[in-house]
This record gives C-alpha cells, structure tokens and sequence, in this order.
C-alpha cells in the first residue's frame, strides 16, 4: 500500500499568507485523491515575532492530526540570521536560497526510507524558485504555486518579456507618469500602481531572475477563478511561451485562527456586537498582518468615522515598536492614538479592537462593507463572503489589486490606489490620507448598491467554482491528473 503514495514537498515562503495558502492548498489537494501526501518544508522567518507565530501555526496544525500532510521545520543558516528582518530583498535573494542544502538533505533522506512514496512534484512559492534547481537534481518537475492573481502574474510575464526580448527600460518606464497596455489587462494599467520592485534596478534584477524561473517549470497554480479573471487567464493560455496555468481558487482559510497568537486573542465581544447590528450596516477596517499607521493617520481616520456616520468595527494596529520587528502589535490603551472623546462618541455605533480574525468578522451579516489593504487573500474573502471593498493599498502587488478589482472588474470602491508605506521602516513619513478621502470611500462602498449587486453575483460564482462541476473544481482534476502522468 505504501508504495502506492505519491508524495508532494511543498516549499511555501516564510509570510504569513503564503503559508496560510499553501496549507488551504494542500488540504484541498490529499482530501481530493487518496493516493496523495505532502510534505510542507517551513522556511522559519529570520524576525523572531513573525518566526514564533509561524511555529506556533504550525504546532497548532501538527496537533490536528491531518491525514497525508506533514511538516519539516528546516534549520537555518545562523551567518544570515543577523541580516535586518526588514531588509525583503536579502530575503529573497540571501536568506531563501540559503535553505537549498537543507531542502535537498531533507528530500535524500525522504528518498532513502524504506516504503517511501514516489515525490512526484515540488510545489514552490512564487518567492521560492531557487528551488527549481534542487528540483532538478532529483529530477523531479517542479510546480509554482503563484498566491496573488492572474493578472499581476501576467504583468511580471510582461515586464520580463519588456526587459529581455524588447530591450525596453522598464525602470525608466515604470517611473514615468503614464498607462501601458498589458496583455492580462483588457484597460491600460497606470504606471504609479506598477509593483514597487521593477521601479529600482535590485528590485527589478530580482523579478527577472524569478520569471526566468518561472518559465521553467512544469505548470504554475493560481490562487483564482476563471469567472473573476476571465480575460487574464485566457491571456496567459494563449501564450505559448508560459507554463500551463491550473486556477484553482479562491483557496481560503476561513477558520481565521492565524494571528491570535501574535496579538491578544480575539474578544468575541465583537461578535456579539455583530449580532445586534442591522444586516449590511457595519464597515470592517483591516490592513493585514503588517498593516498599521502613524497617529496623524489613526486620527484622520477616526475623523472620516465619526463624520460618515455609518457603523464600524476597526481593527486599529500599533507600529513595530523597533527594527527587529516587522508585525504590528495591539494597543494597551487605543485612546492615546485616537481623538480625544472619540471612543465616548462612538460608543454602540462601532468598536475599536486589535488583531481580528478576518474571515470571521467578514463572514457576519451585519458587516457591508471592507475597507482593506488589498492582499489577494483578503480580496478573495470579501468576494466568498459577498462584501464589497474599498481599495486601500500599501506594498507589495497590492496596488495592482486594488486597480483590477477597481478600475478593471468594477468590484470595489478607490479609497486610494496609489498609497505606498515603506514596510522597511513602518515610522517613515508618508502620505496622510485625509478623513474627507476616507470618508468619501466608505460611503460608496457602504451606499453604492450597483457594485453591491455585482459583488454578490461574484460571491455566487466563487462559491460554485469550487463543488463539482465548477471550474475550478475540474481545473484541480487536471492538475492532479498532471501530478499522476510523473510517477511512472
């Protein structure tokens, strides 16, 4: 019978919503065929907080007894450990690729087990392709798990492709003031939403490295469906020179119960205020797991709530306390950041909490509207839960994110779609948004009942994407089909 198993490594990057997917992925993956087992090799994250949540995560997992799904907590390498935990290009170009030779002792010893499965596949994280290489030696074929959309998928195929057969400046370009067609776009995309890392030469060196990688594997999983991102995934099909693309998505993990051992745990207070609210009346404000701001922000704010009028639950974040850290922590005492009187104003029309368990707060009646930083995790929720965005990004892709669900698919509302905080260092000065801004978005999104109407149609179709006879359903068939044609 052992012989039987087909065994899957799983690589995912040590942040927290890589590797929240990763295992929503993985699940998905051995409850749809039997002869399937995956083994997760975790990355710990070189910041102590962020390396204690993810262990404890994972602890917390292990403890849950899931069947064919096991985890390996590699070693580190203790000369990069003392690189700044902020530093996200060290990350990707020194710290992951350090774990190579733990990788490949790790796999050599899976191998040498008597009755061991066949590994038929790595599945990598987008940040993790050095791994291709390891793959290889075995001579394995190795499968990207991409967690962000199709679209920004096609955008770094294109900037590539700008860079290396057209010759184009792209960090002349990306830094112009202007709009450029992109094939995994149908509207022109404006550069100021460009991902941050192709506007400078290291940042930019590092993505054409990984999608000179990308190209090299066997197929390349997305964290989609094909009803959102029709035009996106059909622009990737259609291209030859990409690796099949399997949408599989929304993958989501709706437990909700990564974070509450980075913060306080969570006060289901909240949940029994939910519950005496008017359905659809309550914003929620959430920024991520590394989303916070500074108290001339909290305070305009606090301004754009109390003036709207409308309900709110705000999860309100207090800024890495210093250098060695990268993830918000709860405020003891919130008034000390807000305006004065503000929480004896709003009392019984909203609550100011710390760390929420996302899902759970999205997934309640009362709650219609989202004022998020557009991570597509978060994205994907407010769509399966039917409530409507208002686009607040701050790193990462997640400009490109509020600009499709914005300006491309017309599923949320723009609070701002070129806000940028410099997560290198959260206390930096930047832009304030203004309270007349933030409450000009939280109106539409709680008043506008046209993109209301569309979000709901969405959350609909991502729900039957994923029951048999969906497409994502079949597109997760195929790619298990892909995994079966390697284990002869």
């Amino acid at each position: 019978m052992a012989s039987k198993v087909l065994e899957l490594i799983f690589i995912p990057s040590p942040g927290v919503g890589h590797i929240m997917s990763t295992v929503e992925i993985a699940k998905l993956l051995v409850n749809r065929d039997q002869r399937l087992a995956i083994t997760v090799l975790v990355i710990k994250p070189s910041s102590l907080d962020s390396g204690l949540a993810i262990t404890s995560y994972i602890e917390s997992l292990a403890k849950s007894n899931m069947d064919r799904i096991s985890f390996i907590q590699l070693p580190q390498d203790e000369t990069l450990l003392t690189h700044d935990p902020k530093d996200h290009m060290s990350t990707f170009s020194e710290f992951i690729p350090s774990h190579c030779k733990y990788v490949r002792n790790v796999v050599a010893d899976m191998i040498s087990q008597p009755g061991s499965g066949r590994i038929v596949g790595f599945v990598i994280d987008m940040f993790c392709t050095c791994m291709v290489d390891v793959a290889n030696e075995f001579n394995v074929p190795t499968y990207l798990f991409f967690t962000s959309s199709a679209a920004f998928l096609g955008f770094v195929f294109y900037i590539q492709k700008l860079c290396d057969d057209l010759n184009e400046d792209v960090i002349e370009l990306s830094n112009a003031d202007a709009e450029i067609s992109i094939p995994s776009f149908v509207k022109p995309v404006p550069t100021k939403v460009f991902w941050s890392r192709v506007k400078t030469r290291e940042g930019l060196d590092f993505v054409l490295g990984a999608v000179r990688k990308f190209r090299e594997v066997k197929a390349i999983i997305v964290n989609t469906f094909l009803e959102l991102e029709t035009h996106a995934i059909k622009s990737l099909s259609a291209d030859v020179s990409i690796p099949t693309v399997y949408p599989v998505g929304p993958i989501l993990n709706l437990e909700g119960s990564f974070g509450s051992s980075v913060g306080k745990p969570f006060n289901n207070n909240v949940i029994r205020w939910l519950d005496s609210q008017p359905p659809s009346s309550v914003v929620f404000l959430c920024f991520g797991s590394m989303g916070s701001f500074n108290e001339v922000q909290v305070k305009e704010i606090a301004r754009a709530l109390e003036q709207s009028g409308h309900r709110f639950v705000w999860s309100l974040r207090r800024p890495p306390l210093d250098q060695t850290s990268t993830i918000p922590s709860d405020y003891e005492d919130p008034s000390l950041v807000l305006p004065e009187g503000f929480l004896e104003r709003t009392c019984g029309i909203g609550k100011v909490i710390g760390w929420a368990p996302q899902a759970a707060v999205l997934g309640h009646d009362a709650v219609g509207g989202f004022v998020s930083h557009c991570g597509w995790n978060s994205l994907l929720e407010s769509l399966w839960f039917g409530v409507p965005s208002a686009t607040w990004p701050m790193y990462a892709e997640q400009h490109m994110n509020a600009f499709e669900m914005v300006v491309e698919l017309g599923l949320a509302m723009e609070i701002k779609l070129d806000y940028m905080k410099n997560v290198s260092n959260p206390r930096a000065d930047t832009i304030i948004v203004t309270a007349e801004e933030i409450e000009r978005g939280i109106r539409r999104v709680m008043e506008d009942n046209e993109v209301r109407t569309k979000v709901k149609a969405m959350s609909l179709k991502s729900r039957s994407v994923v029951a048999e006879g969906g497409s994502s359903y079949a597109s997760v068939g195929s790619l298990i089909q892909d995994f079966m044609r390697d284990k002869s």
